[in-house]
């Protein structure tokens, strides 16, 4: 690269320095109407822009040359600065307008200034994202320090901050594109999708800026959080720990003056340029003065110096000294960022952060506080959290924090926790309406950009937010002792910009649907990595609690990412004596918290009122939710539950959920689906006598008349496919897919300690006896398409269960025995006077079965005696297993399973067609009640099966009993007829 022009006095320029700096001179006049640029002048400066983009992508030594030129910078800070108001002017409406409501354009004024400036906009729109991209691309070279320091010198920051809020602006109005023709709603999506690609290039090149460079990332944090309107928000205090931001962003004013001395080479070639360029008066002229920047380049003497010596590395004890009237004296003694900062996060972290202070709330604690959520469950939801209108969107449900309530019961059980974790039921007087519900921005700079880019555009953002917060190992501490990223995580989260930004990051997700494998979720996960290293995340929950949800939308995503963390941690655990594992286990011991004192009690109120209004004991108009709000309530369960899942799998973790009993929130929630959720079957056995679903279909729409010409055709008035389903009424919301997790982890926690293969945990055992589980999984044992698979894993608890624990099998056989089978043998015949038998054949009965699986009543006919015994359809070996394992189970004595098996051969064979199995033959009564079933099984064959070792004698009794359950839960006990046990245990082996 030839030296191709040089100035009167100065370095020579290099002929890419020359005509790209000579492009962005002619740009700005065309901007700024002065001089008048015509368009042959604009395609030449179109072109050499071009040329530099495509270089800088491609050429090293070209990027490194435009990225020290001090030119450059100031250039494209002033084709920004002159590109700004124009586009805000051709957009929406004029810079006076921007800050005076009354004033202001509405979006359809907007849209028609956009149209109206179409051809103009979009040139420039491309021009200014090519010159992001160079600014992008001069990031990246081997010293980015360098064109860092000359980017804050011209402060070309503040427009990369400017163009971002116009950006923001445009495209976050709600245009209405359905008033609007074809060719005007391309226009404006073209616009509108131009100014999204500057968005982008725009966190591109900021996130270049302030890599590995603390100055810069503070400068931009700063920026980004401590908004103007936020602060007058906040000035007075706020519920997060009385936080000053006003005095914070001072402390942090103070500090950047403290440190902000540039890198050598960059002081150098800021120095040169004002000696012989800006001080002959040649453009692009003086850098600006009005930064505490400007001593790096301007003679001695001029500024006041205040910065520290970047060579000294001496040690600092941080001392804070209240009688300084100097502030940025007693700051620089302080030595910290901000003692603002400081003093607001040991008050709001987390309070076991030193030594165990909150303790774990009893199980009595948890059981008063369900029933105080059944009393007030009306009014806990009677206040208008939402306004209707915004009830469908996900982003503008997600609402400010709740305010602090009284509690409900203080002392040993939990008074501890309601005061420092701040969360408990809440008064009605209490709550007020949430600002984010409403229409307008939200806080903060880049509050809103979850809401206009998609998951590609947006992991710039993301990328930002990580390199500002994330604590990575080995970094370097300051002279104080302070961990600079810990410090910018305190202050994401001490700000209500940054809480919102939070909250929109975390929503984002799932609003998306990103899976665990995407790069947003891992940048997300990362950040919250950073968020529980500050033990903050405790804090960060509280901050996104939404007071009408049991659990908010971003909770949930929340859950999500810590759940992400842990199964991380399985796969490498930290020891179990480190200060990770210890961290881990402190966040656990929070989120347990929640579930006992809230989330559980809370959701078993409202399955409890579900069970009301199943049992016709209250209005369904009285239930308080919808379904959406039902749908988000599942949603945080289920993540608790998967979370759980995760911590069970190590022995380490899991002791942690038994010594906390855990079992107690399991079987609650058990019971109250089973109280509150009717079962689904999985087949629904049509009413050949009664059909009330087609004679209302037939009543709704009559059938056409022969001589209508339109029959056999669809039409508006009368459309002939039915309407469809429509969405359950939330008091009948089935809660799909808990009783499985639950199981899964009743499961987990019932295998026996470590070491060990049998018996089955006798700790965890007791804790479900002591607190009636049995009952509960009992009932699991029933089919229920909400919760497939739940019989199988049920019987892996009851095998667990009964292993070792004598009271447990002592409990079954009792409530096995207490339950005697119904007489279904046909009655006696009439006799005579004689005691002879009436002459009359005997005539076939039958009666209604319940069976497992299969809706409504199925009915059967009773053999009568003499009656030979139907033969039994051989099933082969791999659909003996299949039904071994179904949820139609056929174990010996079963009930249950022999009218599946006659059902399913009914089907097959076609035999009945009016809905009646072929018969159950009677037997002896008592047989199953009293164990004797498998004895008579045993002596009615030919020959004896081969002894069992006690694991499979274990796993048919678990089977077999199991079995018994769904007979029991059914309602009409039932025996086990001889057809079904003359085929042999073997089936089950």
């Amino acid at each position: 690269m030839a030296a191709s022009g040089v100035k009167e006095t100065g370095r020579p320029l290099t002929i890419e320095e020359l005509c790209f700096t000579s492009a962005m001179s002619c740009f700005e006049g065309w901007l700024k109407l002065d001089p008048a640029i015509g368009p042959r002048t604009m395609a030449y400066v179109t072109k050499f822009i071009s040329r530099t983009l495509e270089k800088t992508h491609n050429l090293k030594d070209v990027r490194e040359t435009l990225s020290k030129s001090v030119e450059v910078w100031i250039w494209l800070t002033r084709d920004f600065a002159a590109a700004i108001p124009s586009l805000t002017t051709r957009s929406i409406g004029p810079l006076s307008s921007l800050n005076d409501p009354d004033k202001g354009v509405t979006p359809l004024e907007s849209t028609a200034l956009i149209t109206k400036n179409y051809p103009s906009l979009k040139e420039d729109l491309q021009l200014l994202i090519k010159l992001m991209h160079i600014a992008r691309n001069l990031l990246v070279v081997p010293e980015p320090e360098i064109p860092q320091d000359l980017c804050a010198a011209a402060q070309f920051d503040q427009m990369l901050y400017q163009t971002i809020i116009l950006c923001i602006n445009v495209t976050s109005k709600a245009y209405d594109g359905d008033v609007l023709e074809e060719a005007a709603r391309l226009k404006l999506s073209d616009i509108t999708e131009l100014y999204k690609k500057l968005l982008v290039t725009c966190l591109q090149q900021a996130h270049n800026w302030i890599a590995k460079n603390d100055r810069n990332k503070m400068a931009f944090w700063s920026t980004v959080l401590f908004d103007d309107d936020a602060l007058s928000d906040e000035s007075d205090g706020n519920a997060y720990g009385e936080f000053r931001p006003d005095v914070a962003k001072a402390e942090v004013q103070n500090w950047f003056e403290r440190n902000s001395r540039f890198c050598d080479k960059a002081r150098q070639l800021l120095t040169e340029y004002e000696k012989t360029v800006a001080s002959k008066g040649l453009p692009p002229g003086h850098l600006p003065c009005i930064s505490p920047l400007a001593w790096n380049w301007l003679p001695e003497g001029t500024v006041r110096v205040r910065a520290d010596d970047i060579g000294d590395d001496t040690k600092i004890t941080p001392q804070w000294k209240e009688d300084e009237p100097d502030k940025f004296e007693q700051d620089k003694a302080y030595g910290r960022v901000s003692r603002e900062v400081d003093t607001w996060w040991l008050r709001v972290r987390d309070p076991n952060y030193d030594e165990w202070v909150v303790p774990m709330p009893t199980v009595e604690f948890a059981q008063q506080r369900t029933e105080n959520c059944k009393a007030n469950l009306v009014n806990r939801y009677a206040h208008p959290y939402r306004p209707p209108e915004h009830e469908g969107s996900v982003h503008s449900a997600e609402g400010a924090p709740a305010p602090e309530g009284s509690a409900d019961q203080e002392g040993k059980d939990g008074g501890h926790y309601v005061h420092d974790y701040n969360d408990d039921m809440i008064e009605d007087e209490d709550i007020d309406d949430d600002d984010s519900y409403g229409e307008g921005p939200m806080n903060g700079l880049l509050t809103e950009v979850p809401n206009i880019l998609d998951p590609k555009q947006i992991e710039a953002l993301h990328m930002i937010v990580k390199s500002c917060i994330l604590d990575n190992a080995g970094l370097a501490l300051s002279r104080a002792g302070e961990n600079l990223q810990k410090t910018r995580c305190r202050m994401f989260l001490a700000m209500e910009c940054g809480r919102s930004l939070l909250r929109e990051i975390l929503v984002f997700i799932a609003v998306w649907e990103k899976s665990e494998q995407s790069l947003i979720f891992q940048l997300t996960t990362q950040i919250v990595e950073a968020i529980h290293h500050s033990a903050l995340i405790p804090f960060a929950w509280q901050s996104l609690r939404i007071p009408k949800d049991i659990i908010s939308p971003a909770q949930t995503v929340l859950l999500r990412l810590i759940n992400n963390m842990f199964r991380a941690r399985n796969n490498d655990p930290p020891p179990p004596d480190s200060k990770e594992h210890l961290r881990d286990v402190k966040l656990l011991h929070f989120l347990f918290i929640q579930i006992r004192s809230r989330i559980v009690p809370e959701c078993a109120a409202l399955m409890h009122l579900q069970a009301q209004i199943r049992n016709d004991l209250c209005d369904p108009a009285d239930f308080p939710v919808d379904s959406w709000d039902m749908e988000r309530a599942k949603d945080g369960i289920q993540q608790f539950l998967e979370l759980f899942t995760t911590v069970n799998e190590l022995p380490e973790t899991r002791q942690y959920l038994i010594e906390w009993e855990a079992t107690y929130e399991l079987l609650t929630l058990l019971k109250g689906l089973e109280a509150g959720v009717p079962k689904k079957p999985m087949v629904e056995m049509p009413n050949r006598h009664n059909k009330p679903r087609q004679n209302a279909q037939q009543q709704q729409q009559p059938p056409p008349h022969p001589d209508d010409p339109d029959a056999g055709y669809d039409s508006e008035d009368r459309p002939l496919a039915p309407p469809p389903p429509l969405e359950e009424p939330a008091h009948k919301y089935p809660w799909a897919g808990i009783k499985g997790q639950i199981l899964h982890i009743l499961a987990g926690l019932l295998q026996p300690p470590p070491g060990r293969s049998s018996p089955g945990n006798p700790e965890v055992q007791s804790q479900i006896l002591r607190h009636n589980g049995i009952i509960s999984l009992l009932n699991c044992c029933v089919y229920d398409d909400h919760n497939r698979y739940a019989r199988e894993r049920v019987q892996i608890c009851l095998k667990w269960l009964m292993d070792g624990s004598e009271e447990a099998n002592k409990y079954l056989r009792e409530l096995i025995a207490m339950s005697p089978p119904p007489d279904l043998r046909a009655p006696q015949q009439a006799q005579g006077s004689d005691g002879a038998a009436a002459a009359a054949p005997p005539q076939p009965q039958t009666t209604t079965l319940r069976i497992d699986g299969v809706a409504g009543e199925v009915k059967v006919r009773l053999r009568v005696p003499g009656e030979p015994v139907p033969p039994r359809p051989i099933i082969p070996s791999a659909a003996a297993a299949i039904t071994t394992s179904s949820s139609s189970s056929t174990a010996p004595g079963s009930a249950a399973g022999a009218a599946d098996d006659h059902s399913s051969n009914n089907k097959t064979n076609n035999e009945n067609a009016n809905n009646a199995l072929p018969p159950i033959q009677g037997s002896r009564a008592g047989e199953r009640a009293s164990g004797a079933g498998p004895a008579a099984s045993s002596s009615s064959s030919s020959a004896l099966p081969p002894p069992r070792s006690r694991p499979e004698e274990l796993l048919r009794d678990i089977i077999t009993l199991a079995d018994e359950a769904a007979r029991l839960a059914m309602g009409r006990p039932l025996e086990g007829d001889e057809t079904e046990e003359e085929g042999g245990e073997d089936d089950f082996m």
